[in-house]
This record gives structure tokens, C-alpha cells and sequence, in this order.
């Protein structure tokens, strides 16, 4: 088993409800861990592994698109991966919105989906 790490990945958005949300946005970080067999442990290619770049250009361009809910984004992204990388075993993602629209908050609030294929 092999995980492919992508952590602290900082976009700008314009995803939330609140008013507002979607002309000021705000800073998004997004944690992502990508479980995953090689078939038959061969370490000496690309096209047997999961190219975290790939999956750092899916993460960009979902996170470009405004969405409401950090949920559906997400969701959407995990899609993204497991259809692009089918040998793709558990995928765990966090988005974090850095700069929460909360009176005297001071912190990041978020969310997190752990999904696992068979």
C-alpha cells in the first residue's frame, strides 16, 4: 500500500454562503491523503503509480469553481481521483476556510471526508 500526500495546498475561492462570500472570497487549505496498490510493486514508472501532480491539477481546478458548501467540493475532487486512478483504494481530503466570516472567531473552520473503495 502507498499514500500520496498533498498537504497544506492554499487556493483562493469564492465558495461559502454568507453574504458576500462570493465576491470577497477567501483562503482555502486543503489536506489530502490518496491510499493506493501498485500493481504487482512496480516502482519504476509513473503510469504504475498515482502522480501527485495530477492530483495536485485536479485539486486546483475543482477548487477554482465556486461552490457553496466545502462538502460538495470535496465530494466532487474524491470523484475526480478515484475515476482518474482506479487502482485508488482511500481517499481522505479536509478543506479548511482559513478566514471563517465569524464575529470575533479567531481560527479555521472545515470539514473532512474519509471515503474508502473496494
Amino acid at each position: 500500500m502507498v499514500t500520496v500526500h498533498l498537504h497544506q495546498l492554499i487556493f483562493h475561492g469564492f465558495h461559502g454562503l454568507y453574504p458576500g462570500e462570493e465576491i470577497i472570497g477567501n483562503d482555502f487549505e486543503v489536506n489530502l491523503d490518496v491510499e493506493y496498490h501498485v500493481k504487482k510493486d512496480k516502482y519504476d514508472s509513473l503510469k504504475h503509480l498515482v502522480n501527485y501532480e495530477e492530483v495536485y491539477e485536479i485539486v486546483k481546478a475543482r477548487m477554482a469553481i465556486n461552490t457553496p458548501l466545502l462538502e460538495e467540493i470535496a465530494d466532487s475532487i474524491i470523484g475526480k481521483i478515484h475515476h482518474r486512478f482506479s487502482n485508488v483504494t482511500r481517499i481522505t481530503i479536509s478543506i479548511y476556510k482559513l478566514n471563517a466570516p465569524i464575529p470575533h472567531f479567531n481560527g479555521k473552520v472545515g470539514i473532512s471526508i474519509d471515503r474508502i473503495f473496494d
